[in-house]
């Protein structure tokens, strides 16, 4: 898992690399300042015995200036360090959202399931800056810590061996201590991650359904749910914290323990000069070690408490990293499609391999190109599924779909899709103008390119009557314009992509008759050589087309004409003929 998230630091790994160098030097000069120390209370001490007349001034000097040099250096290392630990940190995190996104847009749908989107924001924010914190954590107090603690023990050897059995002994409850909370609050906060999860969830549909909310007037209601979602947070939050709290009493209580016991055995050494005595310039050496070394312990358990949040969360980021497209590209992809013919032999699809109904079963279907293909049937009874295999948002789970007389499977899929337009059934729009928005279709079109989309899609009539015409902002999601509206830009964007093959997913159904006829027509006059696919509930809506496949719970009912149906398929003349006496009613 580490080795994974580590490959997204990249272009920081200098700085990455200086930090605990830095941060070491730094240790090191703090090591080094109370040895000093000794040498100039050790000089107080000799004059205050009567052992020299006079204080050494040439001495306190030296052993001085090299004290203040030493700081000099640790202030400088540390300041540096700090700035460029911060620097790495942010960019890995940079790199890590980056990374993860990128992912992202390889992702097929059947990857997508995998995930909320709730979840997948939550990953992308909260779960990076958990690992952002421990990765900065990690290049500075990991390394000048146990510095800082190996380095004072060998000094508190080298001044007095049996007090550093004392610091050892420290050392060692403090670290049962700290595994202690590491092994109980870890899975906390992974449960945690997941109620941040339905956190976001909860926000994120009433934020999109606010209209709803409001319209029904239960925003009660959707605020008894996000007091659900906040309390599940603060009760993992409060468990986990609470073991947590546990790290820093403990480390305290070690240090004063063992500072009494010092500062005890010390006196009794000096006093009765016992196992060869001890200075009082070495004991207060000794104390300053003390602080150092348990200082240490106290950054280590700092540092392991940010890798405990962050491990549940390194490992969600690691979870979509490692997700590879259930649709990858063919080794020698074929790069060009050659017409918009469509075969369907033998088709079976399922959305997951474990589910025990096939959504479609034993489909066998050729559309030449060019055709007008009507698609009509129950809800449920698989038509968006249906089409959805035809730019390979998902793979057929038996048989064979093709394109121009070529496997999908066999395309490259960038190319694939650019030959295939879908105008889908919930309309999406995204923030900016109206043309920001219709050259999604295609980046290089002119303004003669898009206002001629948009009059083959019946929206010209409507954009000259807005503020700015085509520079009109859209807002977010296009809540500046009706559902009709959004359907008609939603078709001019797919007509300015000039595909071969163009799916239409019931995307006319707020749209009216009218509205939708000319349409049809602008596509018969404008697009001859485009296969449309047209998938409606209104017969209106396709009994002009060449063929019409009627749908039964995920089969072939019917093919032919609106005619023959009518005649011989019972569940397209039940709807026919219900449709034709509402309209009569």
């Amino acid at each position: 898992m580490i080795k994974r998230l580590l490959k997204s630091v990249r272009e920081y790994k200098t700085a990455s690399i200086i930090v605990p160098v830095l941060m070491a030097v730094e240790a090191i000069m703090e090591i080094v300042i109370p040895f000093l120390m000794t040498f100039i209370v050790g000089e107080l001490q000799r004059v205050a015995e009567g052992v020299e007349e006079q204080v050494d001034i040439n001495v306190i000097a030296i052993v001085s200036t090299l004290m203040i040099l030493c700081a000099v250096i640790a202030l400088v290392s540390g300041s540096v360090g700090a700035k460029l630990a911060a620097k790495a940190s942010c960019g890995f995190a940079h790199n890590l959202r980056e990374d993860m996104y990128n992912n992202l847009q390889t992702f097929s749908f059947a990857n997508i399931d995998n995930y909320s989107t709730a979840s997948l924001i939550t990953r992308i924010t909260t779960d990076v800056t958990n690992v952002q914190n421990a990765y900065q954590m990690a290049i500075r107090m990991l390394v000048r810590a146990p510095i800082l603690f190996i380095a004072s023990i060998i000094m508190t050897v080298v001044i007095e061996p049996v007090m550093a059995l004392i610091f050892a002994g420290a050392a060692l409850v403090l670290g049962v201590v700290v595994a202690f909370c590491m092994f109980r609050v870890v899975p906390y906060f992974r449960t945690m991650f997941k109620k941040y999860d339905n956190l976001n969830s909860v926000v994120q549909e009433n934020l999109t359904a606010i209209r709803v909310v409001k319209s029904y007037v239960r925003e009660d209601k959707e605020i008894s749910k996000m007091k659900v979602a906040t309390g599940d947070v603060y009760t993992y939050s409060v468990k986990a914290e609470r073991i947590l709290t546990i790290m820093m009493p403990s480390v305290m209580l070690v240090m004063f323990v063992v500072n009494i016991i010092i500062l005890t055995m010390g006196s009794n050494m000096y006093v009765g000069n016992l196992g060869g005595g001890i200075q009082p310039s070495e004991l207060q050496t000794l104390i300053q070690y003390s602080a150092q070394i348990l200082s240490g312990v106290m950054m280590v358990a700092m540092c392991l408490n940010f890798i405990a949040l962050s491990r549940g969360s390194a490992e969600r980021i690691v979870q979509v990293l490692d997700e590879t497209t259930t649709l990858p590209n063919p080794e020698h992809a074929v790069k060009e499609v050659g017409d918009g013919s469509i075969d369907f032999e033998n088709v079976e699809f399922r959305y997951s391999q474990k589910a025990d109904v096939a959504v479609l079963k034993n489909i066998n279907l050729h559309i030449d190109a060019g055709e007008m293909i009507g698609i009509i049937g129950a809800t449920g009874s698989g038509k968006t599924s249906l089409v959805s295999l035809i730019p390979r948002l998902y793979d057929t789970s038996k048989g064979t779909v093709k394109v121009g007389g070529i496997d999908v499977k066999e395309y490259d899929l960038e190319e694939l899709r650019n030959s295939v337009a879908m105008v889908l059934q919930k309309n999406v729009l995204f923030s900016g103008t109206i043309s920001e928005n219709l050259r999604w279709g295609d980046e290089n079109a002119t303004d003669e390119q898009i206002k001629e989309a948009a009059e083959q899609a019946c929206a010209d009539e409507f954009i000259q009557n807005l503020p700015g015409k085509y520079n009109y902002d859209l807002g977010q999601g296009g809540v500046n314009v009706s559902g009709g509206q959004k359907q008609r830009l939603c078709i001019a964007r797919a007509l300015l992509k000039h595909p071969k093959i163009i799916i239409f997913d019931d995307s006319t159904s707020a749209v009216d008759t009218k509205t939708d006829a000319t349409i049809r027509e602008n596509l018969r006059k404008y697009a001859p050589d485009t296969t449309k696919i047209i998938i409606a509930q209104r017969i209106a809506s396709v009994q002009d087309a060449d063929k019409i496949i009627v749908l039964d719970e995920g089969r072939i009912s019917g093919i032919g004409t609106h005619d023959e149906l009518v005649k011989n398929n019972a569940i397209y003349r039940e709807v026919y003929e219900s449709q034709i006496k509402g309209g009569e009613e």
